[in-house]
């Protein structure tokens, strides 16, 4: 038996805007929305959900209100990685303009990757760029 990786769960104090912020960031749509819960998926998702065999299908972002603030750093986070046709240091610059903060964790100064936080204070990798 083989499981199908569903979905990341982020809990947020506005988990519409957080939703918002993310599918800008990754330009990913939304699939659902309710006062419980934003689901997004990537676009190609759609295209391609009832071609791919369950377990293939890829994961969806889903936010979920809370009513606390976060506290410490994650023990789960979002590694990202541009392509390397796109300028790195473009995309972090466009990430910080949509209102994410550099974090520092504790990475050293020969770090191949920036650590970044969404509006809600999230923490997620920039990597280096990458061809796959």
């Amino acid at each position: 038996m083989t499981l199908r990786w569903y979905s990341v769960v982020v809990e947020a104090r506005d988990h519409r805007a957080l939703a918002a912020w993310w599918a800008e960031a990754l330009g990913w749509e939304t699939a659902f929305a309710t006062d419980d819960e934003v689901v997004l998926v990537p676009p190609w998702a759609r295209e391609l959900g009832g071609t791919l065999p369950f377990e293939q299908v890829p994961p969806g972002l889903v936010f979920v209100p809370v009513e606390h603030e976060k506290t410490g750093k994650n023990r789960l986070h979002l590694d990202l990685a541009p392509h390397t046709s796109l300028d790195r240091d473009a995309e972090i610059a466009r990430l910080l303009a949509l209102g994410a903060t550099r974090v520092d964790v504790g990475q050293g100064p020969d770090a191949t990757w920036d650590v970044l936080a969404d509006p809600d204070g999230n923490e997620f990798c920039l990597l280096s760029s990458r061809d796959r």
